[in-house]
């Protein structure tokens, strides 16, 4: 399984200096950066004064429309204002692999917003990636398995393992979170007293609303259980069984994705991988269907702001 690099992808990110005030440079450029996004998959606007949380999140109305609420969440993170939240909160040391937002669910935000409060000291990029050149990566007959079969999401819900499920659907009602299982075609099993399972079915391929480029839009590769530590896979194997990961992933017949599979597809994201490094105030805003986002281990504080818009199915 072959993974070299095909014809150059565009600048990602393009970075736009200057000064003032972020909103205002928004509401006067939308258009030309709206255009820049599309073409290019991702903006980071530098040298500007976003004005902390409360700007952040006026940048996002004015370029977006209003915040979307963080729900049927996958990892911890915490609300800072309205529909603004921390980023993932996994441990400094930790490495999260490229993914695109939510695409394990019936409905996604097409745009994500990073804004850098504090910069970690070292490293702690989101390493960004062109889904369009990690399809154009895969292995044809790889890529083509998956169109063909699609993939499946596995997620557990319970006090020793993943979210509560209380945590993630947002409400105590079983009744509210059975509702909105099956609004987003997702089969729920209540295990126990407290716990929850749920499977999904997806497509592992999208066209892009705009561009209709073929794009490669899932959560196999981070979701499945080959990206978790060797010790904790094998301890959660051992003691809770096949299907008692956090989260897994299968094709969507429900047979086992191999683990050299999904190792050629996390070569493929590297193979596509550009970093940057994060200087306070930067304001980085991504099309969540044109590219991958990530995280990098850090050391230092490294906050970061997070905040998605524009709903989409991908219709």
């Amino acid at each position: 399984m072959s993974t070299s690099v095909p014809s150059p992808q565009a600048v990602l990110p393009l970075v736009i200096e200057g000064t003032g005030v972020a909103v205002e440079h928004l509401r006067t450029n939308r258009a030309t950066v709206r255009r820049s996004l599309t073409a290019h998959g991702a903006v980071l606007l530098r040298g500007f004064d976003v004005g902390g949380v409360e700007g952040f999140e006026d940048c996002v109305r004015a370029l977006s429309g209003a915040p979307l609420t963080y729900t049927e969440q996958s990892t911890p993170r915490s609300r800072i204002k309205g529909n603004v939240y921390t980023s993932t909160e996994y441990p400094p040391h930790a490495e999260i692999p490229l993914h695109t937002e939510m695409s394990y669910q019936a409905v996604w935000p097409l745009v994500l917003f990073f804004y850098c409060v504090e910069p970690p000291h070292t490293r702690g990029a989101t390493p960004l990636a062109s889904t369009r050149l990690v399809y154009e990566l895969i292995d044809p007959s790889v890529r083509e398995e998956f169109e063909r079969r699609r993939w499946m999401v596995l997620r557990n819900y319970g006090d020793d393992v993943g979210l509560r499920w209380w945590t993630a659907f947002d409400t105590e009602d079983r009744a509210q979170v059975e509702r909105l299982c099956r609004a987003g075609g997702v089969v729920p099993e209540w295990v126990g007293a407290r716990g929850l399972r749920t499977r999904a079915v997806r497509d592992a391929v999208h066209r892009h609303p705009v561009t209709g480029d073929p794009v490669w839009f899932n959560h196999i590769v981070l979701f499945h259980e080959s990206s978790l530590d060797p010790d904790v896979r094998e301890a959660i194997r051992d003691i809770y069984g096949e299907d008692g990961f956090p989260h897994n992933t299968y094709y969507g017949d429900g047979a086992v994705i191999p683990d050299d599979v999904v190792d050629h597809l996390r070569q493929c994201y590297r193979a596509a991988s550009i970093r940057f490094d994060y200087r306070r105030e930067d304001l980085v805003i991504v099309d969540n269907m044109a590219v991958a986002h990530g995280r990098e281990p850090y050391t230092g504080p490294r906050r970061i702001a997070v905040a998605m818009s524009e709903p989409s199915d991908g219709r």
